[in-house]
C-alpha cells in the first residue's frame, strides 16, 4: 500500500491550497481516510476525516475553512483549504484506515506567510 500526499506549498494568509492523498495497492477500506498535521515543535493533530459513506468531520480549528472530499474512482482524497492562516503552517499527513491496517503518507509541507 502506498499513500502519497501532494499539493503543499507556500501561500499568503487568506489564500487557498488543495491537498491530494492518493492511495494505491490493497485499498479495501475499513473506515475512510483522515488528514493530520504537525507544526514545528508540536504534536501531530487530527484535521479532518471522510468515511467510506462520505460522512465528514473536522477539527474546530479548521471547521468552515477546510473541506475534505473523495474521488473513489481515483482512490484519492482531497483537502480544500481556504482562508489559510499562519497557524495552519505544518506538514500535512494523510492516514488511510484500511482492512490491512493503518497507513501514513510522508507528508506535504504547507507554509502560510503573514
Amino acid at each position: 500500500v502506498q499513500v502519497v500526499e501532494s499539493g503543499g506549498g507556500l501561500v499568503q494568509a487568506g489564500g487557498s491550497l488543495r491537498l491530494a492523498c492518493a492511495v494505491s495497492g490493497s485499498t479495501a477500506s475499513r473506515n475512510g481516510v483522515g488528514w493530520h498535521r504537525q507544526a514545528p515543535g508540536k504534536r501531530r493533530e487530527w484535521v479532518a476525516t471522510i468515511t467510506d459513506g462520505g460522512s465528514t468531520a473536522y477539527a474546530d480549528s479548521v471547521k468552515g475553512r477546510f473541506t475534505i472530499s473523495r474521488d473513489n474512482a481515483k482512490n484519492t482524497v482531497y483537502l480544500q483549504m481556504n482562508s489559510l492562516k499562519p497557524e495552519d503552517t505544518a506538514v500535512y499527513y494523510c492516514k488511510a484506515l484500511l482492512v490491512s491496517g493503518d497507513y501514513w503518507g510522508r507528508g506535504t509541507q504547507v507554509t502560510v506567510s503573514s
